[in-house]
């Protein structure tokens, strides 16, 4: 398995889909490509898209104002490109302006809808080592979005593959309840556990909620707890391994396809190696590229 830095102008007459490839350039002209990227041909997109900063001191940051205009041709070509039962995971997280919380990702939630995407569910990741701090009307943010939306209702999704251990949670739960709770019936969603408690006896495994805590391996709450801090010293912004590997996981199997517009220094594509699926990035950045590529080789060397 081989990445490659490529540019859209040298591949462009190849009508197949190159996977395991990092196209250095432009995501907005790339994507726009249909010999490079058929039409309903990825299985996941997940993605961390550069930050909007009206300071513009980030990496290739985008004003507030401007971010919903910028993204949306993206996000047309990201609908084009994905399977009728696939997902789109897209980290992202509004940031304060003038005082108080700027509306660009709920403005920018209501335009995919508006062209056709549906926004299934949001989940929180909480970086649980991020610096102190607080500013005279609020504190410093430990978290950011992970959208989910699809182009159907239904969609390829495998919840067995990130269930997590009960630990002692259901030994002390049971400690507090009374005979009644034990006889609850299912609730009128028909969710698969319900409020009938018995059902959480002697299981070892449960699924998480849409916010998830890993702690120690055992299942405590509900947030998706990953450090910010890992190898990578060349990229200003990036997302821990673990974060796309638990999505892919959740919504990929072996050999299935996934999608980075904004792969940046290739997180993940190492996801992706380490789980035995194929992977296609696009980075603006070549220096970000290299890099990529060189740790790719390592991997694929070792």
């Amino acid at each position: 398995m081989e990445g490659r830095l490529i540019s859209n102008k040298k591949n462009g007459s190849k009508k197949t889909l190159n996977t395991d490839t990092i196209y250095a350039g432009d995501s907005a002209k790339i994507l726009k490509d249909k010999k490079l990227f058929p039409d309903n041909s990825i299985d996941l997109i997940v993605t961390s898209p550069p930050y909007a900063d009206k300071r513009n001191k980030h990496y290739d940051s985008v004003h507030p104002n401007d971010y919903v205009d910028w993204f949306m041709p993206i996000a047309n070509e990201l609908y084009r490109v994905l399977k009728e039962d696939g997902s789109f995971i897209l980290n992202i997280k509004e940031h304060p302006m003038l005082g108080e919380r700027h509306t660009y990702v709920l403005e920018l939630i209501l335009e995919m809808k508006k062209s056709g995407w549906y926004w299934i569910e949001e989940y929180v990741w909480y970086k649980k080592n991020s610096f102190p701090g607080k500013w005279p009307n609020r504190f410093r943010d430990s978290w950011e979005r992970c959208l989910h939306f699809s182009k159907n209702k239904k969609f390829k999704m495998y919840q067995d593959s990130v269930k997590v251990p009960i630990g002692d949670w259901s030994e002390k739960r049971f400690k507090s309840l009374s005979d009644k709770d034990f006889k609850r019936h299912m609730s009128q969603t028909n969710d698969t556990l319900g409020r009938n408690v018995s059902n959480w006896i002697n299981r070892k495994k449960v699924f998480p909620h849409n916010v998830i805590v890993f702690e120690d391996e055992h299942y405590v709450s509900n947030v998706l707890e990953f450090a910010t801090v890992c190898n990578n010293r060349v990229h200003s912004a990036v997302f821990p391994l673990e974060l796309p590997t638990w999505f892919i996981k959740l919504f990929t199997r072996k050999n299935h396809i996934v999608l980075d517009p904004f792969i940046g220094s290739g997180t993940t594509a190492f996801a992706c190696l380490g789980l035995g699926r194929k992977f296609i990035g696009i980075e603006k950045n070549k220096d970000f590229v290299v890099d990529a590529l060189k740790h790719i080789d390592e991997l694929n060397t070792n």
